[in-house]
């Protein structure tokens, strides 16, 4: 059984803690381990991070959505920001690039991402916004949707 949410806020910082909780309360029904509760929420963190820093430059009068799919153990994630979107996406992606360097950004958004999840997929268009997709299969889960 498929079980969806989806989820929209305001682009400010302080609603980076509602999306972890929304999404961590939602996957929860899985019963995962908090190893991977944890690695969930902390995707959720960075890539709703991105999208209020980098996408919108801070601005708080724009949009992030999240939508959930939760299917026979699977996590699907998706983070959208219609934002100033990523002019390379490959080079975003690389340990330690940030394009906010005066912030004092890691640069290590994506490489976290990449390292939690089973897949993702960045999609983004410069003036159009950015599209975080990612999957993740729980090792151990109830996949009876109540």
């Amino acid at each position: 059984m498929n079980n969806e949410m989806y989820v929209e806020f305001s682009s400010v910082s302080e609603n980076e803690s509602f999306a972890r909780v929304a999404v961590g309360s939602f996957v929860a029904q899985l019963d995962p381990t908090m190893d991977e509760l944890t690695e969930i929420k902390t995707v959720v963190s960075e890539a709703v991070t991105n999208a209020i820093i980098h996408g919108y430059n801070n601005e708080p009068d724009h949009l992030v959505s999240i939508s959930c799919i939760l299917q026979d153990g699977e996590v699907n994630l998706t983070i959208n920001d219609d934002g100033i979107g990523i002019g390379d996406v490959d080079e975003a992606r690389q340990p330690l690039y940030t394009s906010k360097p005066e912030l004092e950004r890691s640069g290590m958004g994506f490489t976290i991402i990449e390292n939690f999840m089973d897949s993702v997929e960045v999609k983004s268009t410069p003036d159009q916004g950015t599209t975080v997709h990612m999957t993740k299969q729980l090792t151990f889960s109830n996949t009876v949707c109540k």
